[in-house]
């Protein structure tokens, strides 16, 4: 009898072990390289500001002609669902990959047209084109392909989740049929 009053508390010990673990389902720990840019108010933004906070990035630019501006929208929608959940402690971050025309000026007026909130969206600019391509592989595993002619350039359309160590932890769509609610219950998992 003690022997399995032994076992079952032993089995709810692990059950709770389990359940209190944050961890995100098949996570990559694709760890961010330090960086330190300049967002849409000319401030300087960097790993340092998003150190303990769950984060969700992408990569655009301002002159884009197809993918960047659905992208956006979506970023916004996301910002407003993890504001209707009453999430806090939770940034999302926008680096261009066209940082000579981005300017933070151009920038804010981008992100205004989406109504975006920047009190925890920053748009970063304030590099140049090899470091945000060598951040993008690097980091977040995607390519940023400035063009020998025109002015489109090719980049990821997925959003990435940073957890609060400066990991990245998962990545999906940002372009069609995005899991919002997946990602949602992705942030909470990671706060809770």
């Amino acid at each position: 009898m003690k022997l399995k009053w032994t076992a079952m508390l032993l089995v709810l010990i692990l059950f709770l072990t389990a359940c209190g673990k944050n961890e995100i389902q098949n996570a990559v720990n694709w760890p961010v390289e330090d960086f330190n840019y300049t967002n849409q108010n000319g401030d300087s933004f960097g790993l340092k500001d998003l150190k303990g906070k769950v984060w969700v990035a992408d990569f655009i630019f301002t002159n884009c002609e197809d993918v960047c501006l659905p992208m956006t929208y979506n970023m916004e929608k996301l910002q407003q669902m993890t504001k209707k959940e009453g999430i806090e402690n939770i940034q999302f971050v926008s680096f261009s990959v066209d940082p000579n025309v981005d300017t933070p000026d151009v920038l804010k007026k981008y992100g205004e047209n989406f109504n975006a909130d920047f009190a925890n969206w920053s748009f970063l600019t304030g590099y140049k084109d090899e470091e945000i391509a060598k951040l993008a592989m690097e980091s977040f595993k995607t390519l940023v392909i400035k063009p020998q002619e025109g002015n489109q350039v090719g980049h990821g359309t997925d959003f990435y989740l940073v957890g609060p160590e400066g990991n990245i932890l998962k990545a999906y769509t940002g372009l069609n049929d995005i899991p919002f609610e997946e990602i949602v219950k992705d942030i909470k998992t990671l706060q809770d």
